[in-house]
C-alpha cells in the first residue's frame, strides 16, 4: 500500500463520521465563497473600467435631491453625451412598496437607457401625456397592467398640492430589456413624466434627485467623474459620481454595515467547523494509539508519524474545502444571472486564493494537535494502553 493509500484509507475508516465531517466542511466552504465574494463586492473600491454610464449623487446621501439647475451644466461637460435627472417617487400600490418608481424626463431617459425597449409611439406618448406612466414588462403582468389603463398610485414621500399623497397615472407604454438580464430587471420597475410630478407635487418640483451620464467613451469614466465632483466642490451641492454598478452597492450598503456582518458569519462559521473537524481527528488519533505505537515499532520516524496525521487532516480539508468552493462558484454564477447588475456576485481567482489559504490554515488548526500527540506518542505505553 503506498503511502497516499494508507492516508486515505485511515481517513474513510469510519465513513458515516467522516461522511458527516466533509459534508460539515463543503458546507461551511460554499458560504465562505459566497460571504467572501459578498465582502470584496461591498470592500472594493470605485472601478471605472469600461463604464459606460455614470451616477451623480449628493455627497451627503443619495437620499438628498440634487437641484435641477445643475442639468444644463453637466450637458455641457465634455465627454458626456447625454443626461438624465430621475427622482424617487416612493410609490406604493395597492399594499406593495417594492416598486422602483422615477420621475424622468421621457426623452432623456430613451436617450440614456437604449436597453429598455418599446415601440417609438409609446415613446412619443410618454412625452406627450401629461399623466402618462410606462412600466416594465413584468412588473405589468405582475398586476395584469394595459396600455391604456388608469394606474392609482400612492406615493410615501411626495404628497400633491392638495395634501393627498394618492396619484393616478395613464399607462402609456409597456417596456421590455434588449436582452434576458434586462428584461429580468422589468420586474419592479415604472417611470412617470417628470413634467407632470414637478407641477402636482407639493414639494420637489425644482429637485432632479440623482443624475445619470451617458459617456460619449468608456475610458473617459474617471476624468469625467473627476471634472464633475471638482465643478461642485466646496458648494453647497456636493457630489459624488461613480459607476452604476458601485451606485447600487452602495444603495444595498444603506441597510447597514455589510461587510462586517459577512465578517462576523464567517468567524462563526470557522469556529464552529474548527471545532467540529479538530473533535473528529482528535478522537481519530485517540482511537488508532495502538496502530500508531505498531507503526512505530516498524521503524516509522515520529516525523512521519505526524506527516500521516496532518496529512490525513489536509485530505479531509482539501476535499470537503475544494469541492464547497465549486458548489458556490456555480451558486453565485446563478445568483449574477438572475440579480444581474443589482447584485454582482462571482466568485473569482481571488476568492479561491482566499479558499486555499483557509483550507490550509484550518488543516493545520485542527490537525497540528493530534498530530503532535501522535508525534510524541512512546511505544510501550501506547501498547500498555497507558
Amino acid at each position: 500500500m503506498t503511502k497516499t493509500g494508507f492516508v486515505i484509507a485511515n481517513l474513510f475508516r469510519k465513513k458515516t463520521r467522516t461522511v458527516l465531517t466533509l459534508l460539515s466542511v463543503v458546507m461551511a466552504f460554499v458560504l465562505f465563497g459566497l460571504l467572501q465574494s459578498l465582502n470584496m463586492v461591498f470592500s472594493a473600491g470605485a472601478d471605472f473600467v469600461g463604464a459606460t454610464r455614470l451616477v451623480t449623487q449628493s455627497r451627503v446621501s443619495f437620499t438628498q435631491s440634487l437641484p435641477m439647475r445643475m442639468v444644463p451644466e453637466m450637458d455641457a461637460t465634455p465627454g458626456v453625451q447625454h443626461v438624465m435627472y430621475q427622482q424617487w417617487f416612493g410609490a406604493v400600490f395597492r399594499d406593495d412598496p417594492q416598486i422602483f418608481a422615477f420621475a424622468v424626463d421621457p426623452q432623456r431617459l430613451h436617450a440614456v437607457y437604449p436597453e429598455w425597449v418599446m415601440p417609438e409611439e409609446n415613446w412619443k406618448a410618454f412625452t406627450d401625456t401629461r399623466t402618462g406612466m410606462i412600466a416594465g414588462r413584468e412588473l405589468s403582468k405582475k398586476y395584469g397592467w394595459k396600455v391604456g389603463d388608469k394606474i392609482p398610485m400612492q406615493s410615501n414621500i411626495f404628497p400633491q398640492k392638495n395634501g393627498s399623497k394618492d396619484w393616478t397615472f395613464d399607462l402609456v407604454g409597456i417596456y421590455d430589456g434588449k436582452d434576458e438580464e434586462w428584461q429580468r430587471n422589468t420586474a419592479g420597475g415604472m417611470y412617470i413624466n417628470h413634467a407632470y410630478f414637478s407641477e402636482a407635487s407639493l414639494f420637489g418640483g425644482g429637485l432632479g434627485g440623482i443624475f445619470v451620464l451617458k459617456l460619449d467613451k468608456p475610458e473617459l469614466a474617471q476624468s469625467v467623474a473627476t471634472a464633475v465632483d471638482k465643478r461642485y466642490e466646496n458648494s453647497a451641492d456636493e457630489t459624488k459620481t461613480q459607476t452604476e454598478k458601485d451606485f447600487q452597492v452602495g444603495f444595498v450598503k444603506q441597510l447597514g454595515d455589510i461587510g462586517l456582518i459577512v465578517r462576523w458569519i464567517l468567524f462563526a462559521v470557522f469556529f464552529t467547523l474548527l471545532l467540529v473537524v479538530g473533535n473528529t481527528m482528535a478522537q481519530s488519533v485517540r482511537e488508532r494509539i495502538p496502530e500508531l505505537a505498531v507503526l512505530k515499532t516498524l521503524g516509522f520516524s515520529d516525523g512521519s508519524v505526524l506527516g500521516f496525521v496532518l496529512a490525513e487532516t489536509f485530505a479531509l480539508c482539501a476535499i470537503g474545502g475544494l469541492v464547497g468552493l465549486a458548489i458556490a462558484t456555480a451558486l453565485g454564477a446563478l445568483v449574477q444571472k438572475f440579480a444581474g447588475a443589482m447584485l454582482p456576485l462571482a466568485i473569482d481567482w481571488r476568492v479561491w486564493m482566499a479558499g486555499l489559504v483557509a483550507i490550509v490554515l484550518l488543516s493545520l488548526a485542527v490537525g497540528l494537535l493530534p498530530a503532535l500527540r501522535a508525534r510524541r506518542l512512546k511505544i510501550v505505553d501506547a501498547l500498555a494502553g497507558r
